[in-house]
């Protein structure tokens, strides 16, 4: 029912915005494996709301509960979970859209799908969901800290304002040192004078997310439908207000001429490296042992504080007026959301190419 996801490590996540909890169980994890609940919790605190002005100030703490799966800080091979309970939901903020349909939302998709939807926040369509998914990347990243594969995500561009130097120039460690994770702090200074600016003019806005995976090894991946990078876009598209994924040259790509786009290679103590890297570290659908980069784009948050035309269940034409707590821009806290998918990916694909060699 498009709940879960992966093939060795697998996900399922469950609940609802203003339900109880939300929460992930994890199936997969290799027994053994320390599992740092701290490291979970500080990767929660990155995407949790009311972190700044520039996101929702809808407050909850995000602090998780661990039901099953580890003995003494360890991981023993069965099902892990991992509960988030909600803590500040507002339903009455949404008592005005029971029945209307929000433009740009899910509301008109799920009550068609379904002929019932949750409008509390969105229900089950609800960023709020992606906290689950950030708890199992977490367990997913300790994988890969353990394979010494790193993953970096930051803020490359806010509406039409970006981030032109190339990742190779960045500082990584600066990224969190703003709330608009951006790591060159000049232009996060920009950045979150547009947030805040188009924020006081009740309007949303859009933006980039850039992620690099480094260390990752060659070989990664699989043919024919389940080739890295579309498993990678398939991750980063799953996730809420997302409308574009691009990886290596991307679409910039086909302004070169074959002679100039291709990687050339060349050996370097024993190991095959290019010379660049428009491939994006795939190749064939697989990984070459270069870096893996791509971009996301999230379209501007569709609850805007402003009246806007639409249509309710029975088909009338209704205005439909913004409430509640919502980001003005969503770029900041996809940033460890980018990271968790890319995470889960990575580490069903390790352990995915463990079984295919004698």
């Amino acid at each position: 029912m498009g709940n879960s996801y992966g093939t060795l490590f697998k996900i399922t996540t469950f609940g609802e915005s203003h339900g109880k909890a939300i929460g992930v169980i994890i199936d997969g994890c290799p027994a053994g494996m320390p599992v740092d609940e701290a490291f979970i919790q500080q990767e929660l605190d990155r995407r949790k709301p009311g972190q700044s002005k520039i996101t929702t100030q809808r407050k909850e703490s995000d602090t998780f509960q661990v039901l099953s799966g580890t003995f003494e800080g360890k991981a023993t091979g069965t099902p892990i979970m991992l509960l988030i309970p909600n803590e500040d939901q507002r339903s009455k903020d949404y008592s005005h859209i029971a029945d209307k349909f929000r433009p740009s939302h899910a509301d008109y998709t799920y009550h068609t799908k379904y002929g019932v939807r949750d409008y509390r926040g969105g229900g089950r369509s609800s960023a709020r969901e992606t906290a689950a998914r950030v708890a199992a990347g977490a367990v997913a990243k300790l994988f890969l800290q353990h394979k010494h594969i790193s993953i970096n995500a930051y803020v490359s561009q806010v509406g039409s304002l970006k981030l032109d130097k190339p990742y190779q120039e960045l500082d990584f460690t600066q990224t969190e040192a703003t709330p608009v994770r951006c790591p060159d702090l000049e232009t996060a200074e920009q950045m979150i004078e547009l947030i805040d600016r188009t924020r006081k003019q009740q309007d949303t806005i859009g933006g980039i997310v850039s992620c690099v995976i480094q260390g990752a090894p060659a070989g990664l991946g699989e043919p024919v439908f389940d080739r890295l990078h579309a498993e990678l876009g398939k991750a980063m598209l799953s996730i809420n207000a997302v409308k574009g994924f691009e990886y290596g040259s991307g679409f910039e790509g086909v302004a070169l001429n074959g002679s100039q786009h291709n990687d050339a290679f060349y050996q370097e103590a024993g190991q095959v490296k290019t010379r660049t890297n428009f491939s994006g570290g795939i190749q064939g659908g697989i990984s070459n042992g270069e870096d893996i980069y791509f971009r996301v784009a999230f379209k501007p948050v569709a609850t805007i504080m402003q009246d806007q035309e639409s249509v309710n269940e029975a088909g009338k034409t209704v205005s439909v007026s913004g409430k509640g707590r919502h980001d003005p821009c969503v770029v900041p806290r996809a940033v460890p959301i980018v990271e968790a998918m890319a995470a889960l990916v990575m580490a069903d694909f390790y352990l995915r190419n463990q079984t295919v060699k004698f």
